[in-house]
């Protein structure tokens, strides 16, 4: 990507002009959330002052206008992600709460007392949690895929933890803390052949890779607007069609009904039967100007840029920051690097580097058992996205350096 390509991206971020301690801001905490261009926030904008009306419920126009706005983003999503039908696409608050909906619903109706799960050491919570939480109530085992020194699923382990009463697969498509990318492909049809069913947290893949979920052949996929380069507050959750329609709905309330008595009520068609209440339309109407966003710089062009940023970037730090740890080497992983600085605590670099300029997430990252895993409390995490640039690598080289020297005296 040249230079004048660059700009023209980073121009359309205004928060990227501001400034921290006197210091041009450096925002690599994109693993947490991306930043927004200008084009999301005006549709919201847009949203708000000309067509805010409740959906799905209203005969009267800026209602239609708004309720057509929600399911064009809804087949949007669809073609985004190469579902085989709208109606596979459910809109939540974000990944936690479509990997909830997940464990409550289908978990809820399908899991037994005495069956199994596998989970991974690099999850999430938000895909622990939920299964535990559905634990207290059906008394199943979980199971835990380890990693190796690179961060790297243990794969042969992977296969044998599978029995007659494995049910579920639930893992990340890429790590948060190692940036690590999972073969998908490979370990739903090997779950599928033992006859579980997949599900997948796609937080942090969507942003940076091409995800076509018929391909991948998941069972369910979890992603957030909100990494995106989109709004914040709004989910997808895909799931195939047989496995929706046969799961109880997640929530009571308006919108997934179709009638309601004081004998009973019958449920709404797909996806509408697992989105009670008001959604967040307005947010969900800007969705799509992320995707144009994605779509015009092409994500083979993200992902190359994004990957030219990894590796000079790491490379720099190995060669140039003295006692650097580096958790997460896996040849195919993610514009993701955490680091220490040799037994510095993460939260001082982090506090220090935010002195310089430079924004990055430290602590356990909602990964606690992976840091248990890899024997640290918690790590410093900086992450790309496509506005960033080498220039803003070397200040945060420079910036490592600095902090280094007070930390380690070096």
């Amino acid at each position: 990507m040249d230079n004048a390509q660059l700009q023209n991206i980073r121009s359309q971020f205004p928060i990227l002009d501001r400034t921290v301690y006197n210091k041009p801001l450096v925002y690599l905490d994109n693993t947490a959330t991306s930043q927004t261009p200008k084009r999301v926030v005006d549709a919201i904008d847009a949203s708000y002052f000309h067509t805010k009306a409740n959906v799905h419920r209203g005969v009267f126009s800026i209602s239609q206008e708004a309720t057509d706005l929600m399911e064009q983003t809804r087949c949007r999503v669809r073609d985004y992600i190469n579902a085989s039908s709208e109606q596979e696409v459910i809109f939540t608050r974000g990944t936690t709460e479509a990997i909830n909906l997940v464990a409550a619903s289908w978990g809820g109706t399908f899991l037994h007392d005495g069956d199994e799960i596998i989970l991974t050491v690099m999850e999430h919570h938000a895909n622990i949690v939920p299964w535990q939480l559905l634990r207290n109530r059906v008394k199943f085992t979980i199971k835990v895929v380890p990693i190796n020194e690179k961060g790297e699923l243990d794969i042969e382990a992977y296969r044998n933890m599978f029995t007659e009463r494995t049910r579920l697969v639930s893992f990340t498509h890429v790590s948060n803390v190692l940036g690590t990318v999972n073969p998908v492909k490979e370990m739903t049809a090997y779950a599928h052949r033992q006859g579980a069913v997949v599900m997948v947290d796609g937080a942090q893949a969507v942003p940076h890779m091409k995800v076509d979920v018929r391909d991948l052949d998941v069972d369910f996929y979890a992603f957030s607007s909100h990494k995106m380069y989109g709004p914040t507050g709004v989910g997808i959750l895909y799931g195939k069609k047989d496995l929706l329609e046969a799961m109880p709905p997640y929530q009571g309330g308006g919108e997934m009904i179709s009638h309601v008595s004081f004998n009973g009520t019958t449920f709404a068609e797909l996806p509408f039967k697992f989105e009670a209440g008001t959604p967040d339309f307005v947010d969900i109407a800007a969705f799509p100007r992320a995707l144009d966003f994605i779509n015009e710089i092409g994500m083979d062009n993200i992902a190359a840029h994004e990957q030219e940023l990894l590796d000079y970037t790491t490379a720099r730090m190995i060669s140039e920051i003295p006692g650097v740890r580096i958790f997460g080497t896996a040849p195919h992983k993610s514009a993701v690097i955490s680091f220490l600085l040799g037994d510095a605590h993460h939260y001082d670099t982090g506090m220090l580097l935010d002195k310089l300029g430079v924004a990055v997430r430290t602590g356990h990252h909602c990964a606690q058992p992976l840091m248990q895993a890899l024997g640290v409390e918690g790590t410093v995490r900086a992450s790309f996205a496509v506005y960033n640039t080498r220039e803003e690598a070397d200040k945060f080289i420079e910036a490592l350096k600095k902090v280094n020297s007070i930390l380690n005296r070096i």
